[in-house]
């Protein structure tokens, strides 16, 4: 019983065969005529927010896009700039100064190993020539 009861009290989106079954049921018998007449009025009402929101939001990308152009901003200067926060965000996070700090010191030991190995070998063919 506590399973059915907890169906109940979902409270998640519906989700594919749930749309479904809603959408498939015929709810219109349940409500009175002036509850329908009111449900269609809201409907149109809606209908035309949701156009004349769309109109807006052309509106506002187009004046946004002049705007653009007017600063001399396309996209490829967008994009540099985008770039170039971005790479100074990454350079300025603790990560990469860490990693970074890593890495030197990590390249320092390997010179010096490195510069270890050429003067032992160095040495070698010195010894080797001397015999």
């Amino acid at each position: 019983m506590e399973a059915q009861a907890q169906g109940l009290l979902e409270t998640e989106p519906l989700q594919g065969r749930d749309e479904d079954a809603v959408a498939s049921a015929d709810f219109s018998s349940m409500l009175s005529e002036e509850e329908k007449e009111e449900l269609k009025a809201e409907l149109v009402q809606l209908e035309e927010e949701i156009t004349t929101l769309r109109q807006v939001l052309s509106a506002k990308e187009r004046h946004l896009v002049e705007i653009k152009q007017k600063l001399g901003m396309n996209l490829m200067n967008e994009l540099k700039q985008n770039f170039s926060k971005s790479w100074h965000d990454m350079q300025t996070s603790t990560a990469y100064k860490k990693t970074h700090e890593t890495l030197s010191h990590a390249g320092q030991k390997a010179t010096a190993a490195f510069s270890n190995v050429g003067t032992a070998i160095s040495k070698k063919f010195g010894d080797m020539r001397r015999k």
